[in-house]
């Protein structure tokens, strides 16, 4: 797909049909993650596959979001403090700017392969490290929630809501 159509066509998709998503497809989209530009290369980022059912049971429960509970892969995104570049000047760590990269090559690459997800971001996350301890370490940036979208599927209504570009955008 061309990437500007790409861009403006994939939305928030919170409701997925009963097709399980096949490992071929998964595996493409875990490697647009693993393929993703990170500061300085550093790559201070780890990308959890959740598939079986008693993992996705503990995620679901980590979120008030009911309509996760019909995906059939859930993808965990986090960062990692040590070993993220750190911008000199000020000190700013870049391993949630890393991760948010990766998980947008996540994002498109869902869209991209005829799937829908959306960007999670309100979960508990000390009961997601508690219930994986091998995520305790990491900043959890994003949880993706994935499926074929259901036949009726479809945009929110505020999807098309963009600012102009004179709010958005400041020429110097």
């Amino acid at each position: 797909m061309e990437f500007f159509t790409l861009a403006k066509e994939r939305y928030s998709c919170r409701k997925f049909s009963d097709k399980p998503v096949e490992d071929e497809k998964l595996k493409k989209i875990l490697n647009a993650g693993r393929i993703a530009p990170t500061a300085k290369n550093a790559q201070p980022v780890k990308v959890w596959a959740i598939r079986s059912e008693d993992a996705l049971a503990k995620v679901k429960a980590s979120t008030p979001f009911q309509w996760m509970h019909n995906a059939s892969a859930i993808i965990v995104v986090g960062g990692k403090t040590e070993g993220a570049f750190v911008r000199p000047s000020d000190n700013r760590n870049f391993e949630d700017v890393d991760a948010s990269i990766v998980a947008t090559h996540i994002m498109l690459a869902i869209h991209d392969l005829g799937l829908g997800s959306t960007w999670v971001g309100l979960f508990d996350v000390p009961k997601i490290k508690e219930a994986f301890p091998d995520m305790k370490d990491y900043d959890l940036v994003a949880m993706f929630p994935i499926g074929y979208p259901a036949d009726d599927a479809e945009p929110s209504e505020r999807h098309p809501l963009r600012k102009d570009e004179s709010e958005f955008v400041n020429y110097i």
